[in-house]
């Protein structure tokens, strides 16, 4: 008879580990057992390596690795920030009441797009999940903030698609099997899916039943939005495998177009320093949303990220959005009133997307109230505004608003005043909400002040004055008696625990009212967790209330900050309208302004019209002409997202796409040098502007031979005239182009103003009309510290090259007759002879005679 051997590997517990491990194989498998989530196999291995945590093995040689859930955040944080998915298993039945193995379950997926826990968040900003299809020429994407519930769709022609991704930033994207253009998308983590799963049809079908529509068209969604319809499909079955539980928190879709927004690239977002600096680390306040956000929620911070990166093109729009922070800044009593109302309130999206998905603790359902309780002085605050009835903006802010009383009221009645971190922790309910919760306490207070009086009691019918009561987990209550009076033990006194200096004891007694206490204390847990579990589902009933209260308040907030920021650095509103014309009197860096002196940065006019819609600027190093041309592009933004700009007068044509090309770089990742990242910049701009454009570029073709930049750069020029017709204003330190307006309808020269005085150059900072035809660049060589003798070299070199007109100085002290001019009309007299000549009556020995003669007076440069 063979005797089967047990396989140590293969308890109840593991197989149901590899059971539930079988189907999360790509996720970290975290597996709950009682306060550890543990894991086991390969999982432990990484997850040591990854956490720095230990690697131990149960008895059976398995290897274990642990982290407390009451730690698991930072964990999480790090696991996912990894680029890995962590599958949270929880016990779904109590332990207590379980008969034999503990069911267990997979609750939720985190993945870098799905993260609910407020840890692993940043504020300022929304965590997007977003899955991207194309069909044709149509682009579509579909996003998701799993802890603000926000869900919308995008449309954009297919080319537009990638740029449209990095302005919203997701987290994670989620793409077909046979999608590999998103390689350009770098620090997304990327998911793929069957394309089945893009479907338009199946994904309507899904859409109307998961929001209870009998069609789409209540949302806005039309036939020409197919491809936004399909990610949107792959994107919810994507989120039904992380979320299990359901999406209670998740809002109806909202629907964008691509061409509602100002358009802004990569190149132009990076230039600009909208949200970024260019240099890592660099300092505070260098970006414009540093330099602009006054907001004091996190919803408002979030949004005016947003609006910066998609500023709008209607001027309507436009203009509500600034009649709104208009009648903010005028009233400087009550813009205050509502911004201190407003700074206490709390992340109203994300404290009522974690009640609505069942994870909102204690101390977080406790934040919710607090905000809740806010909303009152936030209401009468902007109802007392002055002006709020002239704008329109604020009007529908104040028509969505809901104070939710009701949910304030049941808060109020219900939680502690100040609610623990943890539900287990107990004292999260008030007194005198729940009766039954109120006797529960009663009962453990009394046995507790009880037993408190029992060591009175027992010392003196003992007479053992130093005997005590304790209590510990594992043996409860006890009566603690020393060795030396071990023969005045009563009885009555049953021996629990033997010590090495006394003994412990119990009597019928003691363990009666241990029974009570201990029971009181159990069901004290159990009835708080079951009022609190219900006060947390009515916030998640009322999810959808609080969303749409928050989202009015984010936008009032912006509204506050930029009002706030309009006074503090001396804004004006903008004129914003249709039209060509852009002017702007007295503008300043928004940015740059701020750190400096305010006295020190000198403002200028600028000014688009047909007339002259090409502007070719010129000027010395360190004139201050990449400041220009940021400067015109931020105010063009901040007027168009709503904003007053740092001006004395803005008049503002919408422009439908902008550019700024400034400064150099390369992308050595892909092999290209600064030079062909310079010229694919460029490409895009070329072929992706409108006449309704603004561009903005500074020295183009300044990485290949002068020559070759010049030609470059007058082409580009004349493209942009001639083709294009929008507002272009390039900077540049090629001369030559100041003859560009002579031949360009629509060209002006303008230049940054300096004086030289005794080989000093002061840098005036000053815009005005006119070329020039100097670079100053040995000057700032100077400035900057290169040697004395390297300076005084350069400016011999310097005149030797302006009076040859020469690339390389020589010996000649006259220019080459032979070179042709390069912008003149002047042609050789060779080429004007061979124009005349009739070839028809040309004998062949005359040919010969001709060739010969021209070629003798080429070389001796006649």
């Amino acid at each position: 008879m063979t005797t089967r051997v047990a396989d140590p590997n293969n308890t109840p517990l593991l197989q149901q580990y590899r059971e539930i491990k079988s189907r999360h194989r790509d996720s970290i498998l975290f597996f709950r057992m009682g306060d550890f989530y543990e894991m086991f196999f390969e999982d432990a291995q990484l997850a040591s390596r990854l956490l720095n945590i230990t690697l131990t093995s149960r008895g059976d040689g398995v290897p274990l690795a642990g982290v407390p859930v009451r730690a698991a955040t930072e964990y999480l944080r790090r696991l996912v920030g990894a680029g890995h998915r962590v599958a949270i298993c929880e016990q779904i039945e109590d332990p207590r009441l379980a008969k034999g193995l503990v069911q267990r379950e997979v609750i939720e997926t985190i993945t870098p797009g799905a993260i609910l826990d407020e840890g692993c968040l940043s504020g300022p900003r929304n965590n997007f999940l977003a899955a991207r299809w194309q069909t044709g020429d149509q682009g579509g994407l579909a996003a998701v903030d799993l802890s603000t519930g926000e869900f919308f769709l995008e449309t954009v022609p297919v080319g537009e698609l990638n740029e449209a991704l990095r302005r919203l930033g997701p987290a994670e994207l989620v793409v077909p099997e046979t999608d590999g253009d998103v390689a350009s998308l770098n620090g997304v983590a990327r998911t793929t899916r069957p394309g089945w799963e893009f479907d338009p049809r199946l994904a309507e079908e899904d859409l109307a039943r998961r929001f209870g529509l009998a069609s789409l068209d209540g949302l806005g969604i039309g036939a020409g939005d197919r491809a936004a319809i399909g990610a949107a499909g792959a994107l919810l079955r994507y989120l039904s495998e992380l979320q299990p539980g359901g999406l209670p928190q998740l809002s109806r879709p909202a629907v964008r177009r691509g061409e509602a927004s100002l358009w802004l690239d990569e190149m132009t977002r990076r230039n600009l320093e909208l949200i970024e600096p260019l240099r890592g680390g660099g300092d505070r306040g260098a970006t414009l949303l540093e330099a602009i956000d006054h907001t004091v929620t996190p919803m408002g911070a979030r949004v005016l990220r947003r609006w910066i990166l998609s500023p709008l093109r209607n001027p309507a729009e436009i203009n509500q959005r600034l009649d709104a922070v208009a009648a903010l800044a005028e009233d400087s009593r009550g813009r205050g009133r509502i911004r201190d109302a407003l700074e206490g309130v709390r992340d109203l999206e994300r404290l009522a997307g974690r009640a609505a998905a069942g994870r909102a603790a204690p101390r977080e359902l406790g934040a919710l109230r607090d905000s809740v309780a806010r909303l009152p002085d936030v209401l009468e605050a902007l109802s007392s505004l002055a002006g709020r009835e002239t704008s329109v903006a604020l009007g529908a802010v104040i028509d969505e608003f809901d104070v939710l009383s009701d949910l304030g009221l049941l808060f109020q009645r219900s939680l502690a005043d100040h609610p623990p971190a943890i539900l287990a922790d107990g004292d999260v309910i008030r007194p005198g909400y729940d009766r039954e919760l109120d006797e529960l306490r009663g009962l453990r207070d009394g046995g507790r002040q009880y037993i408190a009086g029992l060591q009175e009691r027992e010392r003196q019918r003992t007479g053992i004055p130093s005997l005590k009561v304790g209590y510990n987990k594992v043996f409860g209550y006890y009566l603690e008696v020393t060795h030396t009076h071990s023969g005045k033990v009563p009885a009555d006194y049953e021996r629990r625990q033997t010590l090495a200096s006394a003994e412990r004891y119990v009597t019928p007694e003691l363990k009666a009212y241990e029974a009570k206490v201990l029971g009181a204390e159990e069901g004290i847990l159990d009835r708080e967790a079951a009022l609190f579990n219900a006060v947390r589902a009515e916030a998640g009933v009322a999810t959808p209330r609080i969303q749409r209260t928050a989202r009015a308040l984010a936008r009032l907030d912006v509204w506050a900050g930029l009002a706030e920021a309009a006074i503090r650095g001396r804004y004006v509103r903008p004129v914003v309208e249709e039209g060509f014309e852009l002017e702007l009197e007295s503008c300043r860096h928004p940015v740059i302004e701020r750190l400096m002196a305010r006295e020190a940065f000198i403002p200028n006019d600028v000014r688009f019209d047909p007339p002259q819609r090409v502007q070719l600027l010129t000027g010395p190093n360190m004139a201050g002409k990449s400041t220009i041309l940021r400067q015109i592009g931020l105010c063009v933004l901040l007027a168009q997202m709503g904003s007053f700009v740092p001006a004395g007068r803005a008049r503002i044509g919408v422009v439908d796409r902008l550019f700024t090309r400034v400064g150099a770089s390369d992308n050595l990742a892909e092999g290209q040098s600064t030079f062909m990242v310079e010229m694919s910049e460029t490409s895009a701009i070329l072929h992706n502007a409108t006449a309704r454009s603004l561009v903005l570029l500074d020295e183009i073709g300044r990485g290949t031979s002068t020559y070759d930049g010049v030609a470059i750069a007058w082409a580009v020029t004349e493209y942009l005239h001639d083709r294009v017709g929008c507002k272009t204003m390039f900077a540049t330190h090629y001369h030559e182009l100041t003859q560009l307006p002579e031949r360009l309808e629509h060209a002006r020269n303008f230049n940054v103003a300096v004086e030289e005085s005794g080989g000093t150059v002061v840098f005036l900072h000053r815009l005005r009309p006119g070329g020039t035809d100097r670079s100053y660049g040995i000057h700032v060589g100077r400035m900057a510290g290169l040697p004395e003798p390297v300076v005084r070299r350069a400016g011999e070199i310097l005149e030797r090259l302006e009076g040859e007109h020469r690339m390389v100085p020589g010996t000649a002290a006259r220019p080459d007759p032979g070179q042709l001019a390069l912008f003149s009309e002047a042609t050789h007299p060779v080429v004007e002879e061979l124009k005349s000549l009739d070839i028809e009556r040309l004998t062949p020995l005359e040919a010969l005679n001709r060739l010969a003669d021209w070629k003798r007076r080429t070389e001796q440069g006649g």
